[in-house]
């Protein structure tokens, strides 16, 4: 992409090999990043708060220190709303909330500057993060740069739609029932949901700790806009940091696997229908895979309808009892209504019922661990259908089944703590105008790097979708 491409085209990768070999300034790239910023973000609402000075006096240390430079180093990155930086507000779309000022750097946000990246701005969310299309009362609609007729998808929409348009070659966001993986197949960016423990999390201006489940089932990542960049950048996110008691602190390159790779491709679409647009890109995958040298077989994983479909009731009933009260005290009216239906389509365990549903997780993961013994990766579709309009999820029973029910294969990864990928492996002709196909790769756990290696995978015969993207912008 170098050469006569502008910087913000500019992949992670080759920024961060021009500043460290000195053939680029941070501040040169900085500099980039922001006028970019400043001239794509008024038409998507991508980035909601501006770190152009400080960004600009981060790189300009930067360039004036002696230290080694970082893997990352003067890459441009954004940082989602709802995990805390210091001095910023951690608001997660809510009003009530804008005046929560961090008092330090979340462990991603350290990590990242550690590795020499520069935070640029704070990318858009919903309100408490949790929807699958990205607008709230404080900021309002975040806009995919593929065009209106598409969400820009959620909960880290502001971050995929950011990444896309050039705002950053890097995008912090998270991920509890698809929050990465939403907004990767919303604008055709790249993604790896890590798995539980990978990365620390915690949020400094917190009063209360999460409830065990969403402990369990959330984590923190980033979209990027080819597969290279996430192994350039996620092992500066998986470094240790002591206020996650519960980071598992492994080396992000695993074993060797001896080849050919299994990889199982699922088909099942729970009584749904697989909209042909994304059977195409799971034909594209799949072939691509077995091009690759993969061992490419059809064969569907244990168990699956029932553990994403018990997976979000438990995560319900937990939402329900200790986040509740807050949604229906902080949270706007149609977010409510929203919630309402959620509640009606995934009836919310409570009690009894609640705790054994949250026993049996065991139960479940350990299926799924067996099946990936044969398999150790599972090309699945992401969602069933190709993603849908803004505010769909607001359009009572039918919008929520569009949102959540056709997206049944990705709670399925944050119930069992896996992780999972998502890229983009066609761009379809769709009445409203053109938009990328996403599919999602799962894979063993503590074993994203076989995850991403399958992405570059496919990628060397499946272009990414920022190209074709940018070939349509004006």
């Amino acid at each position: 992409m170098t050469g006569k491409a502008p910087l913000w085209q500019w992949s992670a990768a080759e920024i961060a090999a021009a500043t460290r070999d000195g053939s680029l300034t941070a501040l040169e790239v900085t500099e980039a990043a922001i006028a970019r910023m400043e001239a794509a973000n008024p038409a998507l609402n991508a980035v909601v708060e501006s770190l152009a000075d400080e960004a600009r006096a981060e790189a300009a240390a930067l360039d004036a220190s002696d230290a080694p430079k970082g893997p990352l180093h003067g890459v441009p990155v954004t940082i989602k709303i709802n995990v805390d930086q210091k001095g910023h507000a951690t608001s997660n779309g809510v009003a009530a909330f804008k005046d929560i000022i961090a008092p330090q750097d979340a462990p991603v946000v350290r990590n990242l500057k550690a590795a020499g990246a520069i935070v640029i701005g704070r990318t858009n969310t919903p309100e408490f993060s949790f929807r699958a299309d990205t607008d709230n009362p404080l900021f309002g609609r975040t806009h995919n740069p593929w065009g209106r007729h598409v969400s820009a998808g959620g909960s880290s929409g502001g971050a995929g739609s950011a990444v896309m348009a050039g705002i950053g070659a890097l995008a912090h966001g998270n991920d509890i029932g698809g929050s990465l993986r939403f907004p990767a197949a919303a604008n055709g960016s790249v993604t790896v949901k890590p798995g539980l423990g990978r990365v620390p999390a915690f949020n400094p201006s917190q009063k209360m700790e999460r409830g065990l489940l969403a402990q369990s089932m959330s984590v923190q990542g980033l979209l990027a806009r080819n597969a290279a960049d996430l192994h350039l950048s996620m092992p500066a996110m998986i470094a240790p940091d002591a206020r996650d008691p519960f980071h598992a602190p492994l080396p992000w390159r695993g074993e060797p696997l001896a080849g050919p790779i299994h990889v199982a491709v699922a088909r099942d679409d729970f009584g749904f229908g697989l909209h042909p647009e994304v059977a195409t890109a799971l034909d594209k995958a799949a072939w691509a895979l077995s091009d690759a040298g993969y061992a490419v077989e059809t064969v569907e994983p244990p168990l699956a309808r029932e553990t994403g479909e018990i997976g979000y009731r438990t995560l319900l009933g937990e939402v329900k009892a200790l986040l509740g009260p807050d949604i229906q005290r902080y949270g706007s009216a149609e977010l409510n209504t929203i919630f309402d239906e959620y509640f009606r389509q995934f009836p919310p365990y409570e009690g009894t019922e609640l705790l054994t549903m949250l026993a049996q997780r065991s139960h479940y993961a350990r299926a799924w661990s067996l099946f990936l013994e044969d398999y150790p990766l599972v090309l699945t579709p992401f969602m069933l259908k190709p993603f849908f309009a803004p505010g769909r999820d607001a359009e009572g029973a039918e919008g929520v089944k569009d949102a959540l029910g056709t997206s049944h294969w990705s709670f399925i990864m944050n119930f069992t703590g896996l992780p999972a990928g998502n890229l983009p492996t066609y761009i379809a002709d769709m009445p409203g105008g053109a938009q990328p196909i996403g599919v999602q790769i799962a894979g063993r756990r503590w074993r994203e790097d076989l995850i991403v290696d399958a992405m570059q995978a496919i990628e060397v015969r499946i272009p990414p979708a920022c190209g074709t993207l940018w070939s349509k912008l004006p």
